[in-house]
């Protein structure tokens, strides 16, 4: 089996996110696509719907997609989200492709264990606008040394981004361009970022 594994804080999901699974499953040659909504990540400012409402959504977006999965592990443990800790509970046997975008990649040796992940799993990275697909010299030097490869996604980036969309929400403005409609019903019907929080 071969696994992308697309962690974020889906807060909320939205079309770029699909769009780049849709695009990894494919380029990749994958079985699988597992979206992984982040429970508390570190390196972030407190989200705006709650570890439930962004799992539902989640699920809301896939839909019956089948090749596309959402994996509740990091908001079933508690505590703050380490994508190492992640990794370590996926069951042994498939390979694993991290998938992330450029912007993720500039600050990724700060990662907890950083190096213990790259050993447990392909690293993809995808295009984001105004981001450069440069991996940093520590981890570049680190994949060199053990024979391993960056691998770029090619994907046609699109300006969405999940903070624009809670904006929009908190001002009254349509999100019909961004969301599923799935999703846009399930936030509409919850009263989710009524309140700006950015």
């Amino acid at each position: 089996m071969r696994i992308g594994l697309l962690g974020g804080s889906f807060d909320p999901v939205h079309r770029a996110h699909l769009t780049l699974a849709r695009t990894a499953l494919w380029a990749l040659k994958l079985d699988q696509i597992q979206l992984i909504p982040a429970g508390q990540p570190w390196q972030r400012p407190p989200l705006g719907a709650s570890s439930n409402d962004r799992l539902q959504m989640a699920r809301l977006a896939v839909g019956e997609e089948s090749a596309l999965q959402i994996n509740p592990v990091e908001i079933d443990r508690n505590g703050p989200t380490y994508t190492v800790e992640t990794l370590e509970s996926l069951p042994v046997g498939p390979e694993y492709f991290w998938i992330l975008g450029a912007d993720q990649l500039a600050n990724f040796c700060t990662w907890r264990r950083w190096q213990d992940i790259v050993s447990r799993v392909q690293l993809v990275v995808a295009q984001r606008p105004g981001s450069d697909l440069i991996a940093p010299p520590e981890l570049a030097s680190w994949l060199d040394a053990h024979h391993k490869r960056l691998i770029h996604l090619p994907f046609e980036p699109l300006d969405i981004s999940a903070s624009e969309i809670r904006q929009r929400i908190a001002r009254g403005e349509s999100t019909a361009d961004f969301l599923p409609e799935t999703v846009g019903q399930y936030i509409t019907a919850r009263g989710l970022y009524r309140q700006h929080t950015d």
